[in-house]
């Protein structure tokens, strides 16, 4: 079991410092910082309800491109659905059994992970695309190394999840190399 919370909290206050001006920034993933941040919250509504093992629209659903609006509210929404989120992943039950996110059935140690990765990653996405800092520690990285390395090694077919396996120096910080393992460059800038 792992603590999502220093993942999260990260990514709340990364999330809470986004002014209206940065919302049609670019992100590293090719979207706008605003498309992400809805992209985040229902990655947060869909990873919350596979912790709690629930079979539905929430988990049942492939994610899709982002097209609505972020709704006026949307800082309190972020805070409050990671908030949720962490939480539901400190119930040990959540890393148990199986699960569902996204429509795909998954061991609920690996949905806790993809959870943590998704969070991780895509807070560092809004944090640099808006010129924020962003410092995970070396445990969430050695975390989510399982999920971001892919099976062959240029990372060519996973179907869409993580770009092509960029080149970082083997002696790069342990997060660059997450990023380079999930096709982002860790010194990429709008």
């Amino acid at each position: 079991m792992i603590d999502l919370t220093p993942t999260t909290d990260r990514t709340r206050a990364v999330a809470a410092a986004v002014t209206d001006e940065q919302l049609g920034a670019p992100t590293p993933t090719g979207s706008t910082v605003a498309a992400l941040l809805q992209h985040l919250m229902g990655l947060s509504v869909a990873f919350r309800d596979a912790a709690a093992k629930i079979d539905g629209p929430t988990t049942s659903t492939p994610p899709g491109p982002v097209t609505d609006p972020l709704p006026d509210d949307w800082r309190a929404q972020v805070e409050q659905l990671l908030g949720e989120l962490s939480t539901a992943w400190q119930d040990a039950g959540a890393w148990e059994g199986m699960t569902k996110a996204g429509g795909v059935d998954l061991p609920g140690e690996i949905g806790g992970l993809v959870a943590l990765d998704e969070v991780l990653l895509h807070g560092w996405d809004i944090a640099v695309a808006t010129g924020q800092s962003y410092e995970p520690s070396d445990s969430e990285c050695e975390a989510v190394l399982p999920i971001v390395t892919p099976e062959d090694a240029d990372g060519a077919g996973r179907d869409g999840l993580f770009g092509r396996v960029v080149d970082v120096p083997d002696d790069a910080p342990a997060f660059d190399r997450v990023l380079g393992l999930a096709g982002r460059d860790p010194g990429w800038t709008p």
